[in-house]
Parts: structure tokens; C-alpha cells; sequence
């Protein structure tokens, strides 16, 4: 999904597809060049770096950040459920920006609940986010993904895949 952009403006389009990278010592993400072409062409440079779901990490363009805060002061059918993903998106979460290198910082906190400490990840960007995976979630997402790959495909061919 491209990000939305004024009026007049061309989307920046993200990165397609999965890709390695890694989480350094000092809990900064090295992003591949076309996360980082991507970030670089947003209007705006602020990033906000969390978990929903303590499995996964997100980094968030602010804009896309920004519409999920206005959500979570709308939505009323669940206050709990959005009082719950709102305080770990708050005790995981800090802002950043991407560096001159490609990096992003992420927080103590969110590197040790993930367990991404100076380890290898899958990065791939997801409704304008890019979604961080360790490599034990990646694999069971893997297996799961094989297992099913048949039906799955089979269920989307017939509502319109091609």
C-alpha cells in the first residue's frame, strides 16, 4: 500500500518483498537500500519504533503513527482491547530516525522483549510499516505458511488471484 501524500503528489511506494538484516550491538537496524529509499522519499524524516503484540517489531512512518493514535481516541466497540495495544505500543516504543548509514534505534526495552539483541531479522513493509521478525517468528510463520500453502492459494485463486 502506497503512503498517502497531498494532494497532487506521487505515492512513495514501498519496498516489495522480504529481506534480511540485522540488528547491530548498539540495537540499531541496519536497513536494506530500498527501506531506506523508501523512508528517505516520506515527507516527513520521524519515525515511531514498537510492538503491538510483543512478537513483532514495527517501525512507523509518524504519519501512518499518527493515524493509529486518532483510532486508538476513536474506537469505542473495545476500550480495553485499545487500552491494552495502546500501553505496549507506549512501553515498547520511542521515536527515531533513520541515520545517515540506514540505521534506526531501537529502544532497550523492545530489544530484549523481542530478543533481537544483536541478531539477524526479516524486514518487509506491511500497510506502510515495516514489520521486524526474528528469526525463531520467521520460521514458525514459515512453517505455517508451508503447511497450508495449497488450500490457501486454492481459497484465493477462486476469490480472484491470479
Amino acid at each position: 500500500m502506497a503512503e498517502e501524500t497531498p494532494q497532487g503528489a506521487v505515492p512513495v511506494e514501498p519496498p516489495r518483498g522480504m529481506y534480511p538484516a540485522r540488528l547491530d550491538e548498539k540495537g540499531r537496524l541496519k536497513l536494506p537500500e530500498k527501506f531506506q529509499t523508501y523512508l528517505g522519499d516520506l515527507p516527513e524524516k520521524k519515525l515511531f519504533v514498537t510492538s503491538l503484540d510483543r512478537h513483532m517489531a514495527l517501525v512507523y512512518p509518524i504519519a501512518i503513527w499518527r493515524d493509529n493514535e486518532k483510532l486508538f481516541a476513536s474506537h469505542r466497540d473495545n476500550p480495553k482491547v485499545v487500552k491494552r495495544v495502546w500501553f505496549t505500543a507506549q512501553e515498547l516504543g520511542s521515536e527515531a530516525e533513520m541515520d545517515a548509514q540506514g540505521r534506526v534505534l531501537f529502544s532497550p526495552e523492545l530489544r530484549r522483549e523481542l530478543r533481537i539483541e544483536n541478531q539477524p531479522v526479516k524486514v518487509l513493509v506491511a500497510n506502510g510499516a515495516i514489520q521486524v521478525m526474528s528469526e525463531e517468528l520467521f520460521k514458525a510463520q514459515q512453517a505455517e505458511a508451508v503447511q497450508s500453502s495449497d488450500d490457501d492459494v486454492e481459497t484465493l485463486q477462486r476469490a480472484g488471484l491470479k
